[in-house]
């Protein structure tokens, strides 16, 4: 059950273009704020209409600007999970799981609520109403209406952006089996890579209304297009590169030259490495000696309850400015078995680990 999307729509700052086909899994779409995200679900739900272009779902046109086609909302068979949940206040959890089955026979409609607060975990709230529940409770409610009419596609925006930890990793786990469940075409709309990583096996990420690159999860982590790609999904680390041999590029701002993993295909205009992957080695000559091996001072560091982000300065000690080169991520408990070492520490930059990016 395909769904087939082409938006062409101007917007206040930049103009929504693009195309793709979701299949019948989770697709995560990944981008900043502003990046037009929402506005391409709003299209495909037909609560926004877009200026030219083409949706169609398992072959039914739901838009075709060429042939005058647009098909009102209620007549679409999407679901929509709404960032704020839109429930309605004046109706009980019940009430709001069965406002879209209405054209049912009651007994129908009631066995369906009834299917899908069970399976959202909501039995014993039946009567309650939203004020009365708490943000992972309406967040399941809004869940459990979208599906209750039994949707040909999902679309849900943002829908962990409002909850705490605790309930953004309840609601991660019953989105997970929704979708393991579900078996059609589902577009979660986010601006976390690690929520879209962990939600979906492909990914598209967007950027001013364009698509910048699509694709199985692992291949864009590991070789992002674009320095934009590159941090839209998280990588902290780049410098201005220039190939100087078929499999070493210098890396202009780290100043020093790095061996690659295999032969360069494009001039790059980066070199990028993400924080996690830069890994710390032990200060004996072996393992000073070897490649993209540099030693490196501390500058300043952040911590979270389990783990350090350092910001290191390369090669020589601070000058009495704050500037660093890269930022390396680990373990609180791995970190310990170096921080007391004299300087200089020594980093190592994973042939493996590098990226080569265009602007």
């Amino acid at each position: 059950m395909p769904l087939e999307i082409q938006v062409e729509k101007e917007l206040a700052d930049f103009a929504l273009d693009v195309s793709f086909t979701a299949a019948n899994e989770p697709l995560s779409i990944l981008g900043p704020s502003g990046a037009g995200k929402t506005m391409l679900l709003r299209c495909v739900a037909g609560l926004e209409q877009p200026d030219r272009g083409r949706i169609a779902l398992d072959g039914r046109v739901l838009y075709d600007s060429e042939r005058g086609i647009c098909l009102p909302a209620r007549q679409r068979r999407v679901g929509m999970l709404f960032q704020n949940y839109a429930l309605f206040p004046h109706r009980t959890v019940a009430e709001n799981v069965a406002f879209g089955l209405r054209p049912l026979p009651a007994a129908d409609a009631a066995a369906r609520v009834w299917t899908f607060i069970e399976r959202t975990h909501l039995a014993g709230l039946e009567q309650r109403y939203p004020r009365e529940l708490s943000g992972g409770e309406q967040q399941r409610v809004a869940l459990a209406r979208a599906l209750a009419i039994d949707p040909e596609a999902l679309l849900l925006d943002e829908p962990l952006s409002a909850l705490d930890t605790h309930l953004r990793s309840q609601m991660e786990t019953q989105l997970l089996l929704t979708f393991a469940a579900y078996r059609r075409p589902a577009l979660l709309v986010t601006h976390n890579i690690e929520e879209a990583y962990r939600l979906s096996s492909h990914m598209l990420v967007l950027s001013r209304g364009r698509i910048a690159a699509t694709g199985a999860k692992e291949e864009i982590l590991r070789h992002p297009p674009t320095v934009e790609v590159a941090r839209l999904t998280g990588c902290k680390n780049f410098s201005r590169a220039k190939a100087v041999s078929e499999n070493a590029v210098e890396a202009i701002d780290w100043g020093c030259r790095l061996q690659l993993a295999r032969s360069i295909s494009e001039p790059p205009a980066y070199v990028g490495i993400r924080a996690h992957a830069i890994e710390f080695v032990e200060p004996s000559a072996a393992d000073i000696s070897g490649e993209n091996i540099f030693p490196c001072w501390l500058m300043r560091s952040s911590e979270t309850p389990f783990r350090i982000t350092l910001y290191l300065r390369l090669h020589q000690p601070a000058d009495g400015s704050d500037e660093f080169h890269l930022q390396a991520e680990l373990f609180k408990e791995k970190w310990a078995r170096f921080r007391k070492r004299p300087y200089p520490l020594h980093v190592r930059l994973s042939p493996d680990a590098l990226m080569l990016l265009q602007e």
